[in-house]
């Protein structure tokens, strides 16, 4: 307060507000029209302002606020007056309502206190980026993992996820954002995926200078939201398999499905399904047909025997490639493995450097939702091996001769069927032979000698094929080997190499030294495109064979062309023989 004196009268009389006149002790000398108004509803608030003036208040900078009722306020400003007669201290306390204004300052403090805990409420953190991009403030709490002077000056894309970046950043936003979702690296090294909405910040002629914005944590919600994916996707893919090995009669397509699976579920390039063979140490294909890099044959050769003895699945890294391999099982025994291989990262198109292990070494470029689902599929792929082979047993019993391993006669005759009806342009022929002595065989050493001897055809038959070619028993001792693609000339020579190694390759089981056993064959020559029946071709065939016994044991000879009048009869009748 100053010590200047004023004509405090006049001003009392001016002032548009309450004024007071007191004395030193705090009592009320004058006022103007608005202060005895405010006189007239003394509520306390007089007592505490004369206090005020007692104890020396006036005499101290600043002002002194009177409550009223219903929230009203008064501030008071006090001036000094001219001493009394007495030389008493009178000062002048100028009022002004400021009701108004503290209701003002008052709902601007609620509302910045509300904004801060509706942002406290609705995020995890607010964030603000100045014009270069970078954090210019954090709020109080920090965020993930990371305190707000962590943050504040370094720019949001050092800690971006650049596999998650589709950029679109809530943090360089030029129009308003509502949540976004955004991956960062926390504090501790792991993703955190944030949801978040912003606003771009302007300056006075409307350039960009920064955003603003609030972001929420969503990483547990959303990990428990991939792994629920996951695993509805992974029930759909075994789905697939189960339902496969219910409702398809050909256990093929099971396998099939099977390795698209494992292609599928885990990102693999390529896949391959072995099966343990039957009575042997080794894997063999099953199921589809492959397509193996050339340089991953070794290894998916050898990793079979490496997944039988482990539970878990196998993975290595070899010639550029990550492997996995899971053992197969059924009723607790190994019975097969699924492998999948895809490139390594560096091996990858337009892949970079790769951090994993180097070749032959390890594989670590699978997760472990890969190998969990590589060991669920396998669990799976093991009935369709059991069935699979169970399958091809069932058909190999009703295909082949269950003595000789050759097939069986339906078998031979739908499969000559189907050379015939082919009505390829080249010629073949179908030598039909028995066997000369047999029948001494089993009179003089016995039925189990015999089969001894039938078995040793079906050895020399399987030896004297080439691929294309069939051979078959008919039943008893008759025997058929269908030559593909052959003329004349050739069949008659393939009939006389048959009667050498017949001759030195059976003689040791015959009955006796004047009982040599051998064969003698007939030679229908097939010349292609004719229509010739299946039936008429074998028939020929026997023909042959009888001229071939009345020439003497052990000869061959050729059948009569086909022609529609060729007769049903051969030459001879089937009691002229002697077996």
């Amino acid at each position: 307060m100053g010590s200047d004196l004023i004509d405090g009268q006049a001003l009392l009389t001016g002032w548009a507000g309450p004024g007071l006149a007191v004395d030193a002790e705090g009592r009320v000398t004058a006022a103007n029209p608005a202060g005895a108004q405010l006189l007239m509803r003394d509520d306390g608030w007089l007592d505490l302002l004369s206090r005020w003036v007692a104890d020396g208040g006036v005499l101290q900078p600043g002002t002194h606020s009177s409550p009223l009722p219903d929230q009203e306020v008064v501030e008071w400003t006090p001036l000094a007056l001219p001493p009394d007669g007495a030389g008493g201290a009178r000062y002048l306390l100028l009022g002004r309502m400021a009701t108004l204004e503290r209701r003002l300052r008052q709902a601007l403090t609620e509302s910045r206190q509300r904004y801060k805990d509706l942002v406290e409420i609705s995020s995890d953190f607010a964030w603000e980026t100045g014009p270069d991009g970078r954090f210019a403030f954090v709020s109080p709490a920090g965020a993930i993992g990371y305190r707000p002077d962590d943050l504040v000056g370094l720019h949001p894309n050092d800690f971006l996820l650049p596999e998650f970046d589709d950029g679109l950043s809530p943090f360089e936003a030029r129009d308003a954002i509502e949540r976004v979702e955004v991956w960062l690296r926390a504090a501790d090294g792991r993703p955190a995926c944030l949801i978040s909405s912003a606003l771009p910040l302007t300056g006075p002629e409307g350039q960009w200078v920064g955003a603003r914005g609030a972001c929420r944590d969503i990483t547990d919600a959303r990990l428990r939201a991939m792994e629920l994916a996951q695993v509805r996707l992974r029930e759909r893919y075994l789905g697939y398999i189960v339902s496969s090995t219910r409702d398809d009669v050909d256990p093929a397509r099971t396998l099939e499905i099977a390795a698209g699976v494992a292609v599928n579920a885990t990102g693999a390039a390529g896949s391959a399904l072995r099966a343990r063979a039957e009575g042997a140490d080794s894997y063999v294909p099953v199921g589809v047909a492959e397509s193996i890099p050339a340089e991953l044959e070794a290894t998916l050769a050898e990793l079979p025997h490496r997944a039988a003895e482990s539970e878990g699945p196998v993975t290595v890294t070899a010639a550029g490639y990550d492997v996995l391999a899971a053992r197969t099982l059924f009723r607790h025994e190994v019975n097969g493995a699924v492998l999948v291989w895809r490139p390594t990262p560096d091996n990858a198109p337009g892949g970079g450097s790769s951090e994993g292990s180097p070749s032959g070494g390890e594989g670590g470029g699978w997760s472990a939702d890969d190998l969990s689902m590589a060991r669920t599929i396998a669990d799976h792929v093991g009935a369709a091996i059991a069935q699979a082979r169970y399958q091809e047993r069932l058909k190999t019993l009703s295909e082949r001769d269950g003595l000789t391993g050759l097939y069986n006669r339906r078998t031979v005759m739908e499969l000559l069927g189907q050379r015939l009806g082919a009505k390829t342009g080249g010629a073949s022929a179908l030598l039909y032979f028995d066997l000369d002595n047999f029948k001494a065989v089993n009179d003089l050493r016995g039925h189990t000698a015999g089969d001894d001897v039938l078995r040793a055809v079906g050895d020399l038959l399987r030896r004297m094929a080439r691929p294309g070619d069939l051979a078959g028993r008919l039943g008893g001792d008759e025997f058929v080997l269908w030559i593909d693609r052959v003329d004349e000339a050739q069949a008659l020579s393939v009939a006389d190499r048959l009667l050498r190694e017949a001759a030195e390759f059976l003689r040791p089981l015959s009955a006796a030294p004047e009982k040599p056993l051998g064969v003698s064959v007939g030679v229908a020559v097939h010349l292609g495109g004719g229509g010739e029946p299946v039936q008429s071709l074998v028939d020929r065939g026997d023909q042959g064979m009888y001229a071939a016994k009345r020439l003497g044991k052990g000869h061959r000879c050729l059948s009569p062309a086909y022609s529609d009048d060729t007769g049903k009869e051969g030459p001879g009748e089937p009691g002229e023989k002697d077996k």
